[in-house]
């Protein structure tokens, strides 16, 4: 059985203590407007108004907002990290490749279908910055870790990009909110893309 190991990224580097004090007041702010109002209560005004600083000490530490709504999902991400990278199997080590890749995508649409309302507005704000993340780049870098154990022969950097494309916070709400479709029948929908066989409850919800 091959294993397959890989170390969490795009962790902060240590910071001066008044630093991660703002940091720490910042995404509470935020944290408190999206609970109170909704994700789209989220300007750079009025996390600087919640967090009661000036707005130049925002935009200084995060620059925008599809990067304080980033950081904001930060806590989570980490969490869900830790479960693909050494929590149990199958998403954990210890299974198939090809079983920790469907794990993973299952894990993966649960996630995005959680926090797609945040993650929209992080996708609007600026389309192109979810490819230059960490967090993209751990994602890419695991799922082409575990290709190349399972499909040696394939274009591993390029197969990861393209099963990847679909897990976008766009789609999920077009999928779930536009067109009904629950997280079973979308996890369906990614064993077929994968090829995996399944028994006959195909979790036909809504076929339009």
């Amino acid at each position: 059985m091959t294993r397959i190991e890989l170390s969490v990224t795009g962790q902060d580097p240590p910071e001066r203590a008044d630093a991660a004090r703002n940091r720490r007041r910042i995404l509470d702010a935020a944290a408190r407007l999206v609970a109170e109002q909704g994700p789209r209560a989220v300007t750079m005004n009025a996390v600087a108004h919640a967090a009661g600083m000036g707005v130049g000490t925002v935009y200084r530490r995060f620059g925008d907002v599809s990067q304080l709504l980033i950081a904001l999902m930060d806590d989570g991400e980490r969490r869900f990290q830790q479960a693909f990278l050494s929590g149990p199997p199958p998403l954990g080590p210890g299974a198939p490749p090809d079983e920790r890749l469907r794990a993973f995508l299952h894990a993966l649409a649960d996630r995005i279908v959680e926090q797609r309302e945040i993650m929209q507005l992080a996708e609007a704000a600026s389309p192109r910055a979810r490819y230059t993340t960490a967090v993209y780049a751990t994602l890419h870098t695991h799922v082409s870790m575990l290709l190349r154990a399972a499909r040696p022969e394939a274009d591993i950097a390029m197969l990861a990009h393209l099963l990847l494309a679909p897990f976008v916070p766009s789609l999920f709400e077009h999928l779930t909110a536009g067109r009904g479709a629950t997280p079973e029948r979308i996890k369906a929908g990614i064993d077929d893309l994968l090829g995996v066989r399944r028994g006959p409850d195909r979790g036909a919800d809504d076929r339009s």
